[in-house]
C-alpha cells in the first residue's frame, strides 16, 4: 500500500499552548491542501519543554487536543499522528502521542517510556507503560517519542508486533544532529521498516533544535529530508509492499536467536 505522509516541522513557542495550537492548525490546513494520507506533528508541540509549568499549561486528560485533532482529521479526511502533548492526569503528567483516522476516530495512544535525564524530563513527567502500536489504513504501525530511539530493544518490540511504519515525533537538539540521523537510519535498517521522524525547529531557553525531519525506507535510504532548520512541511510517499520485499530478501526475523539474547 502506498501512503503519502506530510510531516510538519514547526517552531514551538515555549509555554504558549494557545499560539502553538493556532500555528499547528494552520500548518495542518496547509498540508491537507495536498491531500496526504497521513499528517504528523512533533513532540510536545503545544507547550515545548516548559517542564516547570506543565501542571499549569498541560492538557487535562488530553481532552482539548483529542477533540481538536479528531475534528481536523474528520474535516480534512486525513489520518493524523498528532505528535505528543503534556497530558495531565490524576496520576501525573505524561508525554503522550495520539493518532486519529480519517473519520476522526482515535486509533492510537502512547506515552513516552524513556524519559531523558539530560533535560530533567523524569522530574516532571511520568513514564508510560505500554507500546505504541496501532493500525493505520490497515497497515500495522507504531509510534515512539524522541529519546526512545536510543533504545533498540524497545523499537524492536514494536516491530515484532508487526509494525511496518515507525513514527517518531521529536524535539531533538541541533548539537546531536548526527546522532538523530544515524540512529534513525539504523532503526530503519535493523527493523526493515519505514521511519517517519518529525522534529521541531527553533529554540527555547536551553536548546536550539535540529529540524531535519526525515522519511527513511526499509533499506535505510533517506527518501526525504528537510535541508535546514526552518519551518516547513515534508512530503514523502511510503510503499509498505517494500517492507515485505526487504524482509523476504534478508530474513532477519526468521534468523533471530532470541533464546540466546
Amino acid at each position: 500500500m502506498k501512503l503519502t505522509v506530510a510531516a510538519i516541522q514547526m517552531d514551538i513557542q515555549l509555554g504558549n499552548p494557545k499560539q502553538n495550537i493556532k500555528r499547528a492548525s494552520k500548518r495542518i490546513e496547509q498540508a491537507a491542501m495536498k491531500k496526504p494520507d497521513v499528517i504528523v506533528l512533533p513532540e510536545l508541540w503545544t507547550t515545548g519543554y516548559d517542564l516547570e509549568r506543565l501542571d499549569e499549561i498541560g492538557d487535562t486528560n488530553g481532552e482539548e487536543i483529542k477533540r481538536l485533532m479528531s475534528e481536523l482529521a474528520s474535516k480534512y479526511q486525513v489520518n493524523i499522528v498528532a505528535g505528543s502533548i503534556a497530558k495531565k492526569t490524576d496520576e501525573g503528567i505524561y508525554n503522550t502521542m495520539y493518532a486519529f483516522n480519517r473519520k476522526g476516530k482515535q486509533i492510537g495512544e502512547y506515552s513516552k517510556l524513556h524519559l531523558i535525564r539530560l533535560m530533567q524530563e523524569e522530574k516532571y513527567i511520568a513514564p508510560g507503560s505500554s507500546k505504541g502500536n496501532f493500525m493505520l489504513e490497515n497497515v500495522p504501525a507504531a509510534g515512539v517519542i524522541c529519546y526512545d530511539i536510543r533504545f533498540p530493544e524497545w523499537i524492536r518490540s514494536h516491530i515484532l508486533e508487526g509494525a511496518s511504519i515507525l513514527f517518531v515525533p521529536a524535539e531533538w537538539p541541533a548539537q546531536r544532529l548526527s546522532h538523530w540521523r544515524n540512529l534513525l537510519i539504523t532503526r530503519a535498517i535493523e527493523n526493515q521498516c519505514y521511519v517517519v521522524a518529525c522534529n521541531r525547529v527553533g529554540s527555547d531557553k536551553n536548546n536550539t533544535f535540529a529540524g531535519h525531519t526525515m522519511v527513511i525506507d526499509p533499506w535505510g535510504e533517506i527518501i526525504a529530508e528537510t535541508d535546514g532548520e526552518e519551518e516547513t512541511i515534508l512530503f514523502a510517499e511510503v510503499d509498505t509492499d517494500l517492507v515485505e520485499e526487504v524482509r523476504n530478501r534478508i530474513p532477519v526475523f526468521e534468523d533471530r536467536r532470541p533464546e540466546f539474547y
